[in-house]
């Protein structure tokens, strides 16, 4: 038996397994720009750091006044992000590290993501991350995105996991308030290192501060078997 006994490990995707916030922006840069915000900066899309894509292009088309249909918006900013994740998208060095440490226990891992399934699996295939994380939720899979905690209850629920078993990998303060509304543990690795002192973040069971350049697989794997054993 597994030193970590029942544990399950949800991880967040973008901005925690991979660094494909990039891609979001620049989708989302492209679309805007079509249709008539030309100066949407990084600086205003980290505003929208972990909330799922549908409920971003909701609140564009509310905050810049678009009247395009919101399913126009959602398909070509979702199309031009797969295009740009195909093309790049690294995962994190330590973070698939700490996956592969957690699969080689016999861990149960599973994905949940407020992406489309298809940029989920083209990211999960193209990191060779789908060799170790082969349960997903998607943003279509629930009826509510972060921060409810739809997409981390249905992923226990496919991992056959009760949620107080669940440890919940996220870089977003929407994420974090989404685990600690499952009931869940949460290790926090904050993409926006500014948003470290968010609320959200002060639920998190760990909170990385430091973001991915603090963020070690040994450290994670190490806390995650004392909290086991100390249990």
């Amino acid at each position: 038996m597994s030193t970590f006994g029942s544990l399950a490990v949800i991880f967040d995707l973008d901005g925690t397994l991979v660094d494909s916030e990039p891609n979001y922006y620049e989708a989302s840069r492209q679309t805007l720009a079509e249709h008539g915000v030309p100066d949407f900066g990084w600086a205003e899309h980290e505003s929208y750091v972990g909330v799922s894509t549908p409920e971003s292009v909701a609140l564009w088309r509310e905050r810049y006044g678009l009247r395009a249909p919101l399913k126009e918006l959602l398909d070509a900013t979702n199309r031009r992000y797969l295009e740009l994740a195909r093309a790049h998208t690294p995962a994190y060095p330590e973070m698939r590290k700490f996956v592969e440490l957690l699969a080689a226990e016999g861990v149960p891992l599973a994905v949940a993501s407020g992406s489309c399934p298809e940029a989920i699996e083209a990211i999960l295939a193209g990191t060779g991350l789908d060799a170790f994380l082969r349960t997903m939720v998607s943003a279509d899979d629930v009826t509510h995105g972060k921060p409810a905690p739809d997409v981390f209850l249905e992923a226990a629920r496919r991992l056959g996991a009760h949620r107080a078993d669940c440890v919940v990998l996220e870089d977003a303060a929407p994420g974090a308030a989404a685990a600690h509304a499952a009931g869940m543990r949460c290790i926090a690795v904050p993409y926006v290192a500014a948003q470290a002192d968010s609320p959200e973040f002060a639920t998190a069971d760990l909170l990385v501060r430091g973001g991915q350049a603090e963020f070690t697989a040994q450290s994670a794997y190490a806390w995650l078997r004392d909290s086991a054993t100390s249990a």
